[in-house]
């Protein structure tokens, strides 16, 4: 018998936030994130820390989700959650709690691969805008991830270039912790940089052959500048900050759109989809709406609420493995280091 009406809860818990949603079929319901402050006194992430603060937060955050969608636990098709990748003691929280409460409501269990969930947050029914069509190329940045991906189908996708380092996430925050700003300091990079000189400083940009990413190098780049500045003149950070950052987003920003475009050259996709905590950044939103017109690419960007780690993006993809069947069972763990 065919079900009208689908609904799924989903988990995430792959690094610092604990989320859960409820979708009715593609239609998300309720998405409630509960986000540890406890690692802005360390400067980044403590892994300990984060599986001990999921454990707190994971059942009124479950049950905040229920309520806000006004349904119950009864009504609920399938449980889906974050396998991985992300940090080991993180997401066995969010794996023990979904095997136990499909068990409990004997209910079917579906994994997520958490990469594949932000680039399907597209597919989340929006009245404001329309999935993107297949084919197209997804762009994974993040604090963990930097990944160009062909999506074929929901389920067929292929990493054709990724960091051989660090993450394009990890050089806003270690370039901001270079200026002294605090954890997390992305956000105040874009923010500074709006006020600033984007030309001010140069940093060279990473050669790397073919559609990988490096950013050890420019991470190192800024450290030097600031530490060879700053013998000179002792005030040069405070008295050039909003240059400093603006000149280091745009770098960035265009470290990205040079393998957008030999991506698209390769491949002859012209249809973009970013996911991911730096898809936030409005150097990237703007440079990306830009190209529409440059280029004539058309550019899907998330709403704010789809870019960092969120459970509506896990329950969307949940719902596309529902209608196809794609179960699992009470063997399946944590996949740390899974990829798409």
């Amino acid at each position: 018998m065919k079900l009208e009406n689908i609904y799924i809860l989903a988990i995430e818990s792959s690094c610092d936030d604990t989320a859960c949603s409820i979708l009715q079929n593609n239609v998300v319901l309720s998405n409630v994130v509960a986000t540890q402050k406890i690692h802005e006194e360390y400067g980044g992430v403590v892994p300990e820390l984060a599986s001990r603060a999921h454990q707190q937060n994971i059942v009124p955050v479950i049950d905040s989700a229920l309520k806000k969608a006004n349904i119950t636990k009864k009504q609920l098709n399938a449980i889906a959650f974050t396998a991985g990748p992300g940090l080991m003691g993180s997401l066995l929280v969010g794996v023990s709690f979904a095997k136990s409460f499909a068990l409990a409501l004997n209910i079917p269990l579906i994994d997520v691969n958490h990469m594949q969930g932000h680039l399907l947050a597209h597919f989340i029914k929006d009245n404001d805008s329309l999935p993107p069509l297949f084919p197209f190329l997804g762009m994974t940045i993040s604090g963990g991830h930097t990944q160009i991906v062909t999506v074929t189908d929901y389920f067929k996708m292929e990493v054709i270039g990724e960091t051989i380092d660090d993450a394009i996430g990890e050089a806003f925050d270690k370039s901001a912790k270079t200026l002294g700003l605090p954890y997390p300091g992305g956000p105040l990079i874009d923010k500074y940089a709006k006020l600033g000189n984007p030309k001010a400083f140069h940093f060279t940009k990473p050669k790397v052959d073919g559609l990988n990413f490096s950013f050890s190098g420019f991470k190192t780049a800024v450290l030097y500048l600031v530490q060879r500045e700053t013998k000179l003149h002792p005030n040069f950070v405070s008295e050039n900050l909003n240059d400093l950052c603006a000149s280091i987003q745009h770098t960035l920003v265009h470290i990205v759109l040079d393998k957008l475009k030999k991506a698209v050259a390769q491949t002859g996709i012209t249809t973009i989809a970013i996911g991911g905590g730096v898809s936030a950044n409005s150097g990237i939103r703007e440079m990306l709406q830009n190209t529409e017109k440059r280029f004539g690419w058309t550019v899907h960007i998330p709403k704010f609420e789809y870019t960092t780690d969120n459970a509506a993006m896990i329950g969307i993809t949940g719902y596309y493995k529902f209608l196809n069947k794609e179960f699992t069972n009470l063997k399946i763990t944590a996949s740390p280091r899974s990829k798409i």
